[in-house]
């Protein structure tokens, strides 16, 4: 008797609660930094190098394996790279130093990198023509399930008697049920095609019809994604060393503040064309950012929340635009590959400034080193409205509507 699988609506949410759950177990370690800090003995220096492995692991499973679902379908890359996911929890669980953590963030990266061109592309094959919500998801998510990650790990921090088993616990167990549940429930979206093997060579590959728009969005990425970085690696350091605020809750809400309102920025700028949703996004953006350097400089803690929380709207806004905008009209075939690309260059965004920031606050410290990098910030973002508003004469084809996905019809169980 064959397996009955989940009809598509229903495997629509299903694909976007399980890469909500992974993103956030990716989130849950930056709260637990200090910690870790605190046990081990290691400075903002060491803990931007534990950040940086897990980007640099994720980065080059991007480049390997992050269009191998375009071949060999979604279900498998997805349920192993569920079960790496599981056994990254339990090095976590076991970490007792430095090495741990860093063999930790990078199998985790491992993981993260196989499932975010899968996930991604399985939303867009899944999603209604009529109403597609796959764009929106994949921008949405990010912030959301970091937010989620981070806040939770932050609560047991202050309130469990044994944290790290708590919480890593847990995400061991849910990462092996959903690994079960992908193969058994989930129906298969992308069949099998000649190339698996080929496609294992690193690479970035963007789809002829999508690289005049993968250009026009590349600055808005790396000025949304550049911050979301230095607030994942070192954000709950600047509440506890610029505004003298220990409590470890605290410092996760800080994440919570830009990542989670990036999900208010995406709802709100649904259905509102792509290029207008990144230019309003990146102008917000960029004057939230304006007002965190000015909370750095006074040192007042409100207007550093508040400025998350105005940043993060924009960066909701803008990469919601980037994702319609780069996804629009691109062959299902090539979907895992070209997310890979769109998340290669994100997390490029994410990591490198942020490894250079913990490098340079060891030396003019992290006060001054977050300011430098928001100025540095802000000029990015206004440069990506320059360059959308000189692009506004000739528009990317389809930037200026909505976009409707290509239909994919529902696999047969």
């Amino acid at each position: 008797m064959p397996r009955r699988r989940l009809g598509r609506p229903a495997a629509f949410w299903t694909v976007a609660v399980l890469l909500v759950l992974v993103l956030a177990a990716s989130g849950v370690p930056s709260p637990l930094y200090r910690v870790y800090a605190e046990e081990f003995g290691f400075g903002s220096a060491v803990l931007t190098v534990v950040f940086a492995v897990y980007v640099l692991a994720l980065l080059v499973s991007l480049l390997v394996v992050g269009g191998l679902s375009d071949h060999v379908g979604r279900r498998p890359v997805l349920a192993a790279a569920l079960v790496l996911e599981a056994v990254s929890m339990v090095l976590f669980l076991a970490a007792d130093g430095v090495g741990w953590l860093l063999a930790a963030r990078v199998v985790q990266g491992l993981a993260t990198g196989a499932m975010t061109g899968a996930f991604g592309a399985a939303l867009l094959d899944l999603q209604r023509s009529e109403k597609p919500l796959g764009p929106l998801v994949n921008a949405a998510a990010p912030g959301f399930g970091l937010s989620v990650g981070a806040v939770g790990a932050g609560m047991a921090v202050e309130w469990l008697p044994a944290p790290t088993s708590w919480v890593f616990g847990t995400l061991t167990t849910l990462c092996l049920v959903a690994a079960v549940g992908v193969l058994v429930f989930l129906p298969e979206t992308s069949p099998r095609s000649a190339g698996a093997v080929a496609s294992l060579r690193p690479s970035v590959h963007v789809p002829p019809a999508q690289r005049r728009a993968f250009v026009v969005v590349l600055p808005c990425l790396l000025a949304t994604w550049a911050l979301g970085g230095l607030y994942a690696s070192l954000g709950p350091s600047l509440v506890s060393t610029v505004f003298g605020v220990q409590d470890h809750l605290i410092g996760s809400l800080v994440i919570l503040a830009l990542n989670g309102t990036g999900l208010i920025g995406s709802l709100g700028m649904r259905g509102v064309a792509p290029a207008r949703a990144m230019i309003a996004g990146a102008l917000v953006f960029a004057a939230g950012v304006t007002g965190t350097v000015t909370a750095l400089a006074t040192g007042s803690l409100a207007l550093f929340f508040i400025a998350a929380v105005v940043s993060g709207a924009g960066f909701g806004s803008a990469f919601l635009g980037a994702m319609a905008t780069v996804t629009l009209g691109v062959a299902p075939g090539a979907r895992a590959g070209l997310l890979a690309a769109v998340f290669t260059v994100s997390y490029l965004g994410f990591s490198l400034p942020a490894i250079a920031a913990g490098i340079a606050a060891g030396h003019v410290g992290l006060e001054r080193t977050a300011q430098v990098y928001g100025a540095g910030v802000i000029v990015l973002a206004l440069l990506a409205v320059a360059g959308l508003v000189l692009h506004a004469r000739h528009p990317v084809a389809g930037a200026t509507s909505t976009p409707a996905p290509d239909r994919v019809p529902a696999s047969k169980s």
